[in-house]
C-alpha cells in the first residue's frame, strides 16, 4: 500500500461538522487501499486570535513566545480530527511536529526545516493507524518549538511526503485549485489543471496564496508531486509537478498580485562601491527578505535606492536601515504602503515575444502608472498603486484572454 500525505487548511477545520466531513473523507481514502498520513492547520482564523491576543499585552511580543503560543493552535485540531476518526472507527494517532522529529533552524516565526525523522510515522502506520501531525511547527537543535511561517503546514505536509517517499502529497483547500487568478476579481478565472513546479512557485512568491512557495520550492527540490484539491467536493484541482508540456502553449498562464506590500526609499546614499552592500546586509542579518530593488542613476555622486519587503516586516526594515543611515551618510528614508505587486507568469514567456509589450500596453489603457519593474525568464512583476489592482488584475486577464483558454 502507497502512502498518501493530505493536509487539510484551516476553513477545512474551522467547525465541528467541517471537522467530521474532513474525518469521513480520510477514512474514504485510507478506505480505497492507501496508508494515510494527515497534517492539519489551525481551526478557522485561531493563529490571527492568538496573534491578536498578544499583541493586546505588548506591541513587540517576543519572538520565542509567540512561537510557542501559535503553536497550540494546531495542537487543537489533531487532536480533535483524531478524536473525529475515532468516532468513525477508524484508529488514528496525533502527533505534533516535534513529536515526529521536525527539526528546524533557529529563525523563529519563520524556521526552516533542517531534517525529519519518519520512524515515528512508519511505527504507527504499521499499526494500521492514521497519523494525524501537527503543521506549521518544529523544534530547533535547543528543542525550542519554532514555527515555519504563513502557509507553513503546506511545507510541513510536503516535508512529510518526501521523508516518507508518499506517491502523492494533497493538499486540500476551499478552492478549486490553482486558478488563472483570483476568482472574487475575475469570476472569469479558470482552473489550471497541470502546472510545473517552476511556473507555480513564482505563482506563489507574486502574491497567489493558494499554496506556500516554500513548500514548492521543496517539492521541486524533491521531486515530491503535490495536488492541489477542494475540501468539500471531489474535484481534481491542479496537478504540480515536473513538467506541464500544455502549458508552454501559452503566451500567460496565470495573473497574480499582493497587497502585502511596502516600498522603501533610501535618499541620498553616497554612490560609492559597498554602500547597497552595507545597506542590504544590515537587512539579511534581520533575515529579511527582499523583493524588488532600484536604484536610480547617479547624480553628482548622489544616488537613491527603492526596495520593496512584506508590510509585516516593514518596521524591522526600517530599523535595519536606520543602524546604517549615519555611517554612510543617507539624507533620509521615506516609505510608501499604498503599492501593490502585480504579475504575469507563464513558461511559455520562454518562446514568446511581446508579454512585456502586451502587459504595459494594457495597463496604459486603464491609465495604471508602473512605478518598478522585475522580471524573470517566466514572469514579468510591477509595482503600482495599490488602489488600482483589482483593475490591473482584470485588464491583463482580459489582455491574454485567460477566460477563454
Amino acid at each position: 500500500m502507497g502512502i498518501i500525505v493530505q493536509k487539510f487548511g484551516g476553513s477545512s477545520v474551522a467547525t465541528p461538522e467541517n471537522m467530521r466531513a474532513v474525518a469521513k473523507r480520510i477514512v474514504k481514502c485510507k478506505d480505497d487501499g492507501n496508508r494515510v498520513v494527515v497534517v492539519v492547520s489551525a481551526p478557522g482564523d485561531e493563529t490571527d486570535e492568538l496573534i491578536d491576543l498578544a499583541h493586546k499585552i505588548t506591541d513587540a511580543p517576543d519572538e520565542r513566545e509567540m512561537d510557542v503560543l501559535l503553536a497550540t493552535g494546531e495542537q487543537k485540531s489533531i487532536a480533535l480530527m483524531a478524536i473525529a476518526l475515532k468516532s468513525l472507527g477508524c484508529d488514528a494517532i496525533s502527533f505534533t511536529g516535534p513529536q515526529v522529529g521536525i527539526v528546524t533552524d533557529d529563525v523563529h516565526g519563520k524556521a526552516r526545516i533542517v531534517k525529519i525523522g519518519g520512524e515515528k510515522i512508519i511505527k504507527a502506520l504499521n499499526l494500521d493507524k492514521v497519523v494525524i501531525v501537527a503543521g506549521f511547527q518544529g523544534m530547533d537543535e535547543d528543542e525550542d518549538i519554532t514555527t515555519l511561517g504563513r502557509g507553513g503546514s503546506d511545507l510541513t505536509a510536503v516535508a512529510i511526503a518526501s521523508a516518507l517517499s508518499a506517491k502523492v502529497c494533497e493538499l486540500y483547500k476551499d478552492v478549486d485549485g490553482i486558478l488563472t487568478t483570483n476568482p472574487k476579481v475575475v469570476p472569469e478565472a479558470r482552473l489550471i489543471k497541470n502546472i510545473s513546479y517552476e511556473e507555480m512557485l513564482e505563482m506563489a512568491s507574486a502574491g497567489a496564496q493558494v499554496v506556500n512557495a516554500r513548500s514548492i520550492e521543496y517539492a521541486q527540490r524533491y521531486d515530491v508531486p503535490v495536488r492541489v484539491r477542494p475540501t468539500f467536493n471531489e474535484g481534481l484541482g491542479t496537478m504540480i509537478s515536473m513538467e506541464a508540456k500544455e502549458m508552454e502553449k501559452l503566451f500567460v498562464s496565470g495573473v497574480t498580485y499582493s497587497k502585502d506590500e511596502a516600498k522603501v526609499t533610501v535618499y541620498g546614499v553616497p554612490d560609492k562601491p559597498g554602500n547597497a552592500g552595507a545597506i542590504f546586509r544590515t537587512i539579511a542579518d534581520e533575515n529579511i527578505n527582499v523583493d524588488m530593488i532600484v536604484q536610480d542613476v547617479s547624480e553628482d555622486g548622489i544616488t537613491n535606492i527603492s526596495f520593496t519587503v512584506g508590510t509585516a516586516e516593514l518596521k524591522k526594515s526600517l530599523s535595519a536601515v536606520e543602524k546604517v543611515k549615519s555611517r554612510l551618510g543617507v539624507k533620509n528614508i521615506m516609505i510608501d504602503e499604498g503599492i501593490a505587486k502585480v504579475s504575469v507568469i507563464g513558461v511559455g514567456m520562454r518562446s514568446h515575444a511581446g508579454v512585456a509589450a502586451m502587459m504595459f500596453e494594457a495597463l496604459a489603457e486603464r491609465g495604471i502608472n508602473v512605478e518598478m519593474i522585475s522580471t524573470s525568464e517566466i514572469k514579468i512583476s510591477v509595482v503600482i498603486d495599490k488602489a488600482k489592482t483589482e483593475d490591473a488584475v482584470r485588464s491583463l486577464h482580459k489582455k491574454f484572454n485567460l477566460d477563454k483558454v
